[in-house]
């Protein structure tokens, strides 16, 4: 949603969570805060390998891998 407006971003992570509840939905985004805000787990990919998988807030609050903590507190990125 990185070219929406802020208007339209918000309408459409509204759809997104709406339709979360009979579907599964696949984000890509660069945007932690935009992960953050609609995602119930996030994976984090790295170099195109596969980092690590978990729910969404203990991504962003204590990650496992320190290449995660690093990218989420900007060391790198």
């Amino acid at each position: 949603c990185s070219a929406l407006d802020p208007i339209a971003t918000a309408k459409i992570e509204e759809l997104i969570d709406e339709l979360r509840e009979n579907f599964t939905i696949v984000i890509v985004t660069h945007s932690m805060q935009q992960a953050a805000r609609v995602s119930q787990r996030t994976a984090f990919f790295h170099l195109g390998y596969l980092v690590e998988v978990d729910d969404t807030e203990k991504m962003f609050t204590n990650p496992t891998d320190e290449r995660t903590q690093g990218y989420i507190t900007g060391r790198f990125g």
